[in-house]
């Protein structure tokens, strides 16, 4: 499956429009987490407890995006995109979004 962030795939041609995919996922913070970003605020630096989380978060918001475009029939997903907002307190959605299309080469 090709994946880009542009509305077309260099070398290849859109023949087929599919629809808007999405994948999303729904985290939520840990205690661990969390005691250790306390002390890094405090300290300043990178957050990689919640780097990975987000790494994780953003993985898995993908894979499901690329499941529905597969189901679809599509061969490619342009204009991807992510966001995120947050659903409750210390709990947060990932959303990934693009168009799925069939491309050929040109």
């Amino acid at each position: 499956m090709i994946v880009v962030n542009t509305e077309t795939v260099p070398g290849h041609v859109i023949v087929e429009v599919k629809g808007m995919v999405q994948g999303s996922t729904v985290r939520a913070k840990n205690v661990g987490r969390d005691i250790a970003a306390s002390f890094k605020n405090m300290i300043g630096g990178e957050l990689k407890g919640y780097t990975e989380l987000l790494t994780e978060s953003r993985r898995e918001a993908l894979s499901r995006m690329l499941a529905q475009a597969s189901e679809l029939g599509a061969n490619a997903v342009i204009n991807v995109r992510f966001a995120t907002s947050a659903i409750t307190a210390g709990a947060a959605e990932m959303l990934a979004y693009g168009t799925a299309v069939t491309v050929q080469p040109s």
